[in-house]
């Protein structure tokens, strides 16, 4: 399938190069509204400002980052923090948006670690360096691509982080099979993602949201462990730390891949 024959995709990279245009020359604004669609169930009003974005960071880890990382962060928790980076170790971020990911992980693996951030929207790819240049970190780089084909080879990477973008996928078989691919053996993925409950079905989910609100594309806690235990991941765990909207949450993912695979 070629890159423009995906509406969702286009869809969500249309939205999020509007927030990063948003922040970039405006400052943030009502950037998550859902809007349902037509015929729809019409979802519970969402306080997208406890649920969504920079509330999810403690003020002391983004004390000192620029200030447009900060508001572009569209995410649903703190992926840096629940995947416990060590110094010296290297962290790709998929979907890395305006870059606050990507340049907490840096602060944690130090001068002697490197983060990767990996996005496919040339605004938001525009204000992550930007944001980096402000920083002034040394140990990032910003790659375009989709996370379905990460441009890096196989056993890269330490550990795999992700903030609320796994949802929005519409191949993450694909995307599994790509975080499993670019891990060291013995590495480690730890995700922060929105899930389903399990007795929802995929219809019952898209009533609550859109997919773009990062919402309709969730995966449900089992389907979640099971795609990753059929990539060959083990340690496989799903932690719901808040309520986004009836039956979904935000969660924690996190996964090993064997110390001993190939």
């Amino acid at each position: 399938m070629s890159e423009n024959s995906n509406p969702v995709r286009e869809e969500v990279r249309a939205r999020y190069a509007s927030v990063a245009v948003s922040v970039t020359n405006e400052g943030r604004r009502s950037l998550l509204t859902e809007t349902p669609a037509a015929g729809c169930c019409e979802p519970a009003a969402i306080d997208e400002s406890l649920v969504f974005g920079s509330a999810l960071y403690d003020d002391a880890s983004t004390a000192d980052l620029p200030g447009a990382a900060l508001l572009a962060s569209l995410g649903c928790g703190n992926p840096a923090a629940v995947a416990d980076l060590q110094a010296g170790e290297t962290v790709l971020d998929l979907g890395s948006g305006g870059g606050i990911d990507v340049l907490l992980s840096a602060r944690r693996v130090g001068p002697t670690g490197f983060a990767y951030g990996l996005d496919m929207t040339d605004e938001m790819l525009d204000l992550a360096r930007h944001n980096a240049a402000a920083a002034q970190a040394q140990n990032v780089q910003f790659l375009k691509g989709t996370i379905e084909e990460i441009p890096l080879g196989s056993g890269s990477v330490d550990v795999v982080i992700s903030n609320c973008v796994i949802n929005l996928s519409t191949d993450k078989p694909a995307v599994i099979g790509e975080m499993f691919r670019v891990l060291r053996p013995g590495g480690r993925v730890g995700v922060s993602d929105v899930v389903a409950e399990n007795h929802l079905a995929p219809a019952q989910r898209a009533e609550r949201g859109s997919h773009v609100g990062c919402i309709a594309g969730a995966l449900s806690i089992t389907e979640y462990k099971s795609l990753l235990a059929a990539a060959g991941f083990e340690q496989v765990g799903v932690t719901l730390t808040h309520e986004v909207t009836d039956g979904m949450h935000g969660a924690i993912v996190r996964a090993v891949k064997p110390a001993g695979a190939a």
